[in-house]
């Protein structure tokens, strides 16, 4: 173990073995890597631990600086475990370099159907036994985090002391195509606030999108499309991101010897954001975080948009309308614009097609749960229906829920101590709805 020291914190670097299949533990393991962040004050006291299980799928929990956010109110009192869930951030990677030593498609694909939210909470419980000594731990999920969350409580309550999730409650049995029939409509209205909020870039989000149409320039390797600029919108469901995508519109073109082009600032921050390389799992594993039972999710993104043709970027700009951003969904054509994505193309057309995904939910277990479980419901959430959430925060016993339109998805982070001390509070019973 490596310790160091930042502003008002002990950090430790820890590393455990785990099986990759956890229905055979003496076959092949994989490392899994966790942050542990202790108050200076506090470092040689006997704490109670939580674990942070972050979003995504396929982020790294998040890398703070000192007791930045949320991390600074819950050292006041907890031994906190920042988790890199399988796959990602220091845990044994899986992307275009690595996963070809697993062999061809379809053992890549074999490989990651280990990567679920199954999976990363029997991780968890391997990594609690040998932290505390058995005492259970109280889990704090952000987004994708929660949904491995509600699995845990399904699958191993005994760990759990107390639950808290910000905007991750899943559907316990919404097909994909549900999520993404749900998800389009909200993608629409966060649109239509940004236009409302900068008017001037409805004709600068037409007059990018066509020049990509018609040049279909490249950065890095990473071809720009329409579509891919479109994909920008995915930061409308944050707390900044309407201004965020404002200040990037806003400069897009200069004057170049031939005329107006984008510029090379403009390419370079569109293809850094749209860019997988940092985080390939999302790509390839986003659809299946809803898979459960034999019906594949087959694009469910994809599919689904052909009953919102609103967002078809050539039929915008045949028209005289405005051209919608989309939000958290995953195309095939991701896999070929993208570098980081191209060789895994095949790997994730075969999990797009995979029959035996686990049912990920016990909805009788749910409802008899009896740990203290407290979630934050962002109204109008951009990434999780709020109605799916609050269908499942009634299904789940003693679950209380705290809806709030003052935070986007991004709550947690945005919102620092108040939210996570809103939440300490509903499980403990200090404070009302």
């Amino acid at each position: 173990m490596n310790s160091y020291r930042q502003p008002g914190l002990v950090l430790t670097d820890r590393r455990f073995t785990v099986p990759l299949d956890h229905s055979a533990p003496d076959g092949e393991t994989i490392e899994i890597f966790g942050r542990e962040a202790v108050a200076t004050a506090k470092a040689g006291e006997d704490l109670p631990w939580l674990v942070y299980l972050e979003g995504g799928p396929g982020f790294g929990a998040r890398r703070f600086s000192g007791t930045e956010a949320w991390l600074g109110r819950a050292v006041r009192e907890f031994r906190v475990l920042l988790l890199d869930q399988r796959g990602t951030g220091l845990s044994t990677p899986a992307n275009r370099q690595t996963l070809p030593l697993r062999g061809g498609p379809d053992e890549q694909a074999g490989y990651l159907a280990h990567f679920r939210a199954d999976s990363i909470v029997q991780d968890c419980e391997l990594i609690r036994t040998r932290l505390t000594g058995g005492a259970p731990w109280t889990a704090l999920g952000q987004s994708f985090g929660g949904f491995c969350a509600v699995h845990y409580l399904s699958a191993a309550p005994e760990g759990l002391e107390s639950v808290l999730i910000t905007g991750g409650l899943p559907s316990l049995d919404a097909h994909a195509d549900d999520v993404y029939r749900a998800a389009y409509p909200r993608v629409e209205r966060k649109v239509a606030a940004h236009y409302a909020r900068y008017p001037q870039d409805v004709d600068r989000a037409r007059a990018i999108a066509a020049y990509l149409a018609e040049h279909r320039p490249e950065s890095g390797g990473h071809l720009l499309t329409p579509e891919g600029f479109q994909s920008l919108g995915i930061v409308l469901g944050t707390g900044n991101g309407s201004h965020q995508l404002h200040y990037l519109l806003e400069n897009a073109f200069v004057a170049g010897a031939r005329g107006p082009e984008l510029s090379d600032a403009f390419q370079e921050a569109m293809r850094g954001a749209t860019s997988f390389a940092g985080h390939p799992l999302y790509a390839l594993m986003h659809e299946a975080i809803y898979g459960q039972g034999p019906r594949p999710t087959d694009w469910a993104a994809e599919r689904v948009r052909a009953e919102f043709p609103q967002f078809d970027a050539a039929r915008a700009l045949a028209g005289d309308g405005p051209l919608l951003f989309t939000g958290e969904s995953i195309h095939p054509w991701h896999f070929d614009v993208d570098p980081a994505l191209r060789p895994l193309r095949e790997t994730a057309e075969l999990l797009a097609a995979r029959t035996d995904w686990p049912v990920l939910y016990d909805a009788e277990r749910l409802a008899a749960n009896e740990v203290p479980v407290a979630a934050a419901v962002y109204h109008d959430d951009m990434y999780v229906d709020t109605g799916h959430a609050l269908r499942t925060a009634s299904s789940i016993k003693g679950l209380r829920t705290w809806v709030t339109s003052e935070y986007e998805h991004d709550g947690v982070r945005a919102g620092g101590p108040r939210v996570l001390d809103r939440l300490l509070a509903l499980v403990r019973g200090e404070s009302e709805r």
